[in-house]
């Protein structure tokens, strides 16, 4: 079952003011092997945390959980480097079940 996957990645404060080239050069280094990988769906998606702009999403869907699972072990070991560089620390995952809720504007609401 498809899933969303939510990485939390947290610049050290310093680097906050370049989020945007952070993340490409991180995409730079991941992405390829993403790509290839049969358990990808969608590219990434980055939101920027206006209280703390040193904390950056990055939201994707991915063919299963455990697909992923597998797969990111090995960008872990790609990532050291860009982590000591720019990070307070490894990246975290949380992982999300979309909800089917209809959300057309027509759908009646109660009152």
């Amino acid at each position: 079952m498809p899933v969303t996957v939510t990485e939390t990645w947290r610049l050290k404060p310093e680097f906050a003011d370049r989020a945007l080239e952070l993340m490409q050069v991180m995409d730079d280094i991941v992405g390829p092997g993403a790509h290839g990988d049969p358990g990808w769906c969608e590219h990434g998606r980055f939101f920027q945390n206006h209280a703390d702009p040193a904390e950056i999403w990055m939201m994707y869907t991915w063919r299963s959980r455990p697909e992923h699972e597998a797969f990111i072990a090995n960008e872990e070991l790609i990532l050291g480097d860009f982590y000591e560089s720019y990070c307070v620390g490894p990246r975290t995952i949380t992982y999300f079940t979309e909800l089917a809720v209809d959300v057309e504007a027509t759908a009646i609401h109660p009152e």
